[in-house]
């Protein structure tokens, strides 16, 4: 990522019009690329999301010898090796900004007699990794972190690792699967408990590449078995529009007098909609059309039009399916009528930037009524007024909170600057010019 920021102004310019599609989905594009990459024979992915988290995942599984192409026609194929068949990379490999790849990967090479360093940039290497160790450790493998549980890591895998039955401690789709892709590994049955549902596009996607799972449940808690030594076959993927991209011109779309916009081929994922179910109920227009299935994965067209919104408590049990659009979800709130209140979500502190004390400093900067609280914020809206703007927010090298403010600029008296959307790009290449699009 570039050393010089690059700042952004956003103002109002009218209504938003059009239809448009957003970058593929984050979570599928990187259990996409792993699991490709331990199948045998030759996987096509198309509408793999092109930002930088997911090329460090690439970049990671071809230093350990997977085969990894992007063709002209914008397809990718790779040819897997194998599970278990992940070579030593000579070099640390180098996670950029994303989480995702770091402890998805950890879990990936814990059943491998592997040692890999992670490394990251500013922003991610300020993220604790212990929630990933803990369990893998009980799996095996061995770690030497930075203090505080943080990259620079390095890791020892075990082969045969040790297959646990492991209860989720925190709502985490991260973690839940780091576990089950060392699981596939390793000798035996590895379990999991969750006793809240988070995102599952991990058991959805290893499914469908062959790998054994049983999903059952077990006093009110999911359980989740996966046998292990399994043997994928390889799969032709069409990876949905990201819900969490797919927000900021939906909720642009509500906030903005005279809008109507539709994103297509969304994918509306139960274990991801929290967004939209919270919207409808703070009374937004948003439609949803040709519902369909692609590959494992329901999908649908989604049209948002001007609303009048109003605000609610949002329920804490909705949080793991919504966890990174509560920062649109807070500019949303910040225009309704009414106070809009949020709780449990302690999990927005160690995003990639604390996403709470982030939000309520750059929402208060541009004249939003916002009170912190240790679990979560609490908003007045303006009613459907528009925002003071006309200043400068700090973003934190964090991308859902630097396109969250720009969404705000298009709400705003006056400019909203950006202080930095260089880090746009780890999620949604060409935003800028998507929105400027839909005010044309």
């Amino acid at each position: 990522m570039s050393e010089s920021p690059l700042p952004h102004a956003f103002s109002a310019s009218g209504p938003l019009r059009g239809s448009v599609r957003v970058p593929g989905d984050k979570s599928i594009s990187h259990r996409a690329l792993m699991l490709a990459s331990l199948a045998i024979g030759e996987s096509r992915i198309e509408g793999l999301l092109e930002g930088e988290d997911v090329l460090a995942t690439a970049a990671a599984l071809r230093a350990m010898g997977a085969d990894i192409a992007r063709g002209e026609d914008g397809v990718w194929r790779l040819h897997g090796v194998g599970v278990g068949g992940l070579l030593q990379p000579e070099t640390a490999l180098a996670m950029g900004n994303s989480g995702t790849s770091t402890r998805l990967l950890m879990g990936l090479l814990a059943s491998h007699a592997i040692t890999a360093t992670f490394t990251g940039d500013a922003s991610l290497s300020r993220r604790p990794m212990g929630r990933v160790i803990e369990p893998l450790s009980l799996m095996g493998a061995d770690f030497t972190a930075s203090p505080g549980g943080t990259l620079p890591l390095t890791m020892r895998g075990l082969c045969p690792a040790v297959p646990i039955s492991y209860r989720l401690p925190v709502a985490s789709a991260q973690v839940k699967s780091a576990i089950l892709l060392a699981g596939l590994n390793a000798p035996g049955v590895t379990r999991l408990i969750e006793p809240v549902p988070t995102r599952d596009h991990s058991e959805r996607m290893l499914a469908g590449f062959g790998a054994k799972l049983e999903i059952g449940e077990e006093d009110g808690a999911r359980t989740i078995a996966i046998h292990g030594e399994a043997e994928l076959k390889p799969q032709a993927l069409a990876i949905p529009g990201d819900p969490s991209s797919a927000a900021f011109p939906l909720v642009a779309a509500l906030l903005v007098p005279g809008s109507e916009v539709t994103v297509e081929n969304v994918g509306v994922n139960p274990t991801r909609a929290g967004l939209f179910a919270v919207l409808r109920e703070m009374g937004a227009n948003l439609v949803f059309a040709n519902e369909r299935e692609i590959g494992g994965e329901p999908v649908a067209d989604i049209t948002a039009r001007h609303s009048a919104l109003i605000g609610i408590e949002v329920p804490p049990d909705i949080a793991p399916s919504m966890i990174d659009e509560f920062p649109i979800l807070f500019v949303a709130a910040a225009l309704a009528q009414g106070r809009t209140v949020t709780r449990g979500l302690e999990e927005l502190r160690v995003k990639e930037s604390d996403r709470l004390a982030t939000m309520a400093e750059g929402l208060r900067a541009i004249g939003a009524r916002v009170e912190e609280r240790a679990d979560g914020l609490v908003i007045d809206g303006t009613g459907s007024e528009v925002l003071p703007g006309g200043a400068t927010v700090a973003t934190h090298l964090d991308h859902r909170v630097a396109m969250s403010f720009a969404v705000a600029g298009l709400a705003s008296r006056a400019i909203v600057t950006i202080d930095d959307t260089i880090p746009v790009a780890t999620s949604f290449p060409g935003f800028e010019a998507m929105l400027g699009g839909l005010s044309a």
